[in-house]
């Protein structure tokens, strides 16, 4: 007899091949797994085929309407969950982004970071163009962290430490924002736009830091020291390292290293400046990936050899995400 995980696998696998889950008679059908939200200045926008065609997406009358959220500048997609900040607040949807409430009306979000485990540590980080905030209700209400000036970019919390790149560099703090360090020596003042981390950054404390000044930057010791690993005549908008590859979405051209940042290959030109580079099927695989530009969405399918327009030709997009990948170890089809 099939068990019941292996019934939900076999479910799931069905519901996906059929064109998804049906919301309602006047709602689309959402298919997790097809999914992707694009944020512009004029609002939050979602795709149900892959980036092939794009729907705003502005709200149903069972919650609230997104009329007042502006410029989508940051989306979280966590499963049914999804979050959307920008200029006009934070907003919550329970049901693949059919349906929003608003969770708090802060304005001018930049990048959001909840816990590892929203349900029980209901801790949420908000970048801001002031500075970075806290909130310890999942959103609802923040507050001021030792963090009150200038832009901030990215958030990383690998855990303990919570690493910030903005207008002031790149911060790391080991006390949720009441202190951060000093920055390392080596990296040059002013912003950093973008930065990755090792997967294993508590006991392997690599990072990389890319500043508006130009280059790509390494520290081996949690941003105490610096040095740069190539690329300074690029400006690199986005960085992302996805197993034994490191790659950088620059102005000038779209590059990858597979020796930390020892050498560079460059792939081709860049499409468009680049805001935000996404892997969707990561760490699973590595092949397709998608490209927010002040040109619109880009994608490719040879992990940046190729790319092709994927909607809002001409428009600038300030940030592309999608739901999490299937789990590799799902249990289709098993039986005791």
């Amino acid at each position: 007899m099939m068990s019941r995980r292996g019934l939900v696998g076999l479910v799931l696998m069905l519901v996906l091949l059929s064109g998804g889950i049906g919301i309602g008679q006047d709602q689309p059908a959402i298919v997790s797994s097809l999914t992707l939200f694009a944020g512009t200045a004029e609002g939050l926008f979602r795709s149900g085929d892959w980036g092939r065609s794009w729907e705003r997406v502005r709200g149903t009358p069972a919650g609230v309407r997104l009329d007042a959220l502006g410029a989508a500048r940051v989306i979280v997609p966590l499963g049914p969950q999804v979050y959307v900040a920008g200029d006009g607040g934070l907003y919550v949807s329970n049901d693949f982004g059919v349906s929003w409430n608003a969770v708090s009306l802060t304005t001018g979000i930049s990048s959001l970071l909840l816990s590892r485990w929203p349900q029980a540590d209901p801790t949420v980080f908000a970048g801001t163009d002031s500075g970075l905030l806290r909130s310890r209700d999942g959103g609802r209400t923040f507050g001021p962290t030792a963090l009150t000036t200038g832009p901030v970019h990215r958030l990383e919390w690998p855990g303990p430490a919570l690493v910030v790149a903005g207008g002031g560099g790149l911060l790391v703090t080991t006390d949720e924002g009441e202190t951060f360090a000093d920055p390392g020596s080596g990296l040059p003042e002013g912003e950093v736009l973008a930065m990755a981390l090792s997967s294993f950054f508590a006991v392997d404390p690599v990072l990389f830091a890319a500043p508006a000044s130009g280059g790509v930057y390494r520290s081996g010791d949690g941003g105490r020291t610096w040095a740069t690993t190539g690329l300074q005549d690029q400006v690199v908008g986005d960085l992302v390292w996805l197993g034994p590859f490191l790659y950088a979405a620059a102005d000038g051209g779209f590059f990858r290293s597979s020796d930390s940042g020892a050498s560079w290959t460059r792939l081709c030109d860049s499409p468009g400046r680049p805001a935000e580079l996404m892997f969707p099927l990561a760490p699973a695989a590595g092949l397709e990936a998608f490209l927010a530009t002040d040109r619109g969405v880009f994608r490719t399918a040879d992990a940046g050899q190729t790319w092709v327009a994927s909607g809002f030709q001409g428009q600038n997009v300030l940030t592309v995400a999608t739901f999490p990948p299937p789990r590799p170890d799902l249990d289709v089809g098993r039986r005791r």
